[in-house]
């Protein structure tokens, strides 16, 4: 368009706006598709305590590692495994391990999803038993969270499972809440620590590992209380 002038005059268009509605890559109706291609599959090729497991106090089901391996085939993802974190004290027989795992697409070789799992000889499951015959085993339950939840991420299956809470009998109450530990509190994690004869050090990295903070008076109280709870456990 020219003006008086005899300039040439861009017109605006809506793409010049700043209030730009972002444009979905699929419709809603193709989401839809998916969604229900998703549940259909889980309802014919998927089995309820082999693939997936309920749990008392739980509303949607957990999935589990064979129902996670199929939807990695089903979406044509491969796996790649990384350990990000790992404490191996032979001394104490401390063992814990972070792990991530990424999900790739086989066809377009792109990153669809990344999942991180953790797991550690002082969780309740493990108090009592030999923690140098447990190591391959920690590892593997660690590389296991990883995978499921990267493949609830990777699928959006999140809406009909729940993260995988197969060892749990009952969800877990702990004491506290969402504020920082308290001074009190701190200081039974200080002793204890001393009484099991447990580096600070250590005790520092499974801070770390397990809450994702570089220092106890970081933790939350819930936090602290659980921390608390593992560090009696290791003491009995």
């Amino acid at each position: 368009m020219l003006d008086e002038q005899g300039n040439v005059v861009r017109l605006k268009t809506k793409s010049d706006s700043t209030n730009i509605v972002p444009i979905l890559a699929i419709s809603l109706d193709e989401a839809k598709e998916r969604i229900e291609s998703l549940k259909q599959f889980i309802k014919e090729l998927m089995s309820e305590g082999v693939d997936y497991g309920r749990i008392e106090g739980f509303d949607k089901p957990t999935l589990l590692k064979p129902g996670a391996e199929k939807l990695c085939d089903i979406f044509g993802f491969s796996k790649r495994v990384s350990i990000l974190h790992r404490i191996e004290n032979w001394e104490k027989g401390l063992f814990a391990f972070e792990v991530k795992v990424t999900l790739v697409n086989k066809l377009t070789r792109l990153k669809e999803a990344e999942g991180i799992g953790a797991c550690n000889n002082m969780e309740k499951s493990f108090v009592g038993q030999d923690p140098f015959s447990l190591v391959n085993t920690i590892l593997k339950m660690a590389k296991k969270r990883a995978l499921i939840d990267a493949v609830l991420s990777g699928t959006r299956a999140s809406g009909i499972f729940t993260q995988d809470i197969e060892d749990l009998k009952k969800p877990v109450n702990m004491n506290g809440g969402d504020g920082l530990a308290t001074a009190r509190q701190l200081q039974k994690i200080f002793s204890t620590v001393a009484e099991i004869n447990m580096r600070p050090e250590t005790a520092k990295e499974m801070i770390k590992m397990l809450y994702q903070v570089d220092h106890s008076t970081k933790l939350t109280k819930q936090q602290a209380s659980s921390f608390i709870q593992d560090l009696l456990l290791w003491k009995q």
